[in-house]
């Protein structure tokens, strides 16, 4: 599908020019029912190396039901993040289809344009997915091996173009909340901003495939 064409939802114009960073943290927060097991809306913040606020990103699913299907459904559930500048305005949103197999984040810019997508595909001794363009086309391959399992490298044309890379939150954090940070590095400058948009999403897409606690269990 040509991804001019393919829109979702829609809203105000406003940009956050990832391409002035080399480096990314993002902090995923936790609210106080993660510590008795009860699965909360995934939200998370994203700061510069100096630590200033860049971004944040928050699960839409609200109300009775979405908390129903967080505990029942995991990561498996269709669900939105919202993606906000640091003035809490709107410039880009994931959608996660349901799916039981082989999961998909597909991203749209702030006006709902589809931008692209992260495609999980198989793998037996790696967590392996795709970043496909908004014509369907793999742009970018990540494959993390069982003896780097915290580590994502980013392959475009056989050369590494971005990396994320989970950090150790603390024993508290890491034992009994999904609370996780992760390091984004945009490698050599050669990723474009919509690149540099997916590469962002593709770290929540690891969170929530490979460390949320409904996702490992």
């Amino acid at each position: 599908m040509d991804g001019s064409l393919q829109r979702f939802g829609g809203g105000t114009a406003v940009a956050v020019p990832l391409a002035q960073h080399q480096r990314l943290t993002v902090r995923q927060r936790h609210e106080m029912g993660e510590l008795f097991g009860l699965e909360t809306r995934n939200k998370y913040e994203v700061v510069s190396e100096g630590g200033a606020a860049v971004a944040y990103a928050a699960e839409q699913q609200k109300g009775f039901l979405g908390l129903l299907f967080r505990q029942t459904l995991g990561h498996w559930r269709t669900f939105d993040i919202q993606f906000f500048t640091a003035d809490r305005a709107p410039f880009m949103t994931a959608r996660h289809p349901f799916r039981f197999f082989f999961q998909r984040l597909e991203v749209f810019d702030h006006a709902g344009v589809f931008i692209g997508a992260i495609q999980q595909r198989f793998s037996i001794f790696s967590k392996r997915f795709d970043v496909q363009d908004a014509g369907g086309q793999v742009v970018m391959e990540v494959s993390s091996p069982f003896w780097r399992l915290w580590t994502f490298p980013f392959m475009a044309r056989g050369a590494q173009v971005a990396s994320v890379q989970k950090k150790w939150s603390g024993l508290l954090a890491e034992a009994f909340t999904d609370k996780d940070n992760f390091l984004v590095d945009f490698g050599d400058g050669s990723l474009d901003e919509n690149g540099r948009r997916l590469v962002l999403a593709a770290a929540l897409f690891i969170d929530l495939q490979y460390f949320e606690k409904k996702a490992r269990g």
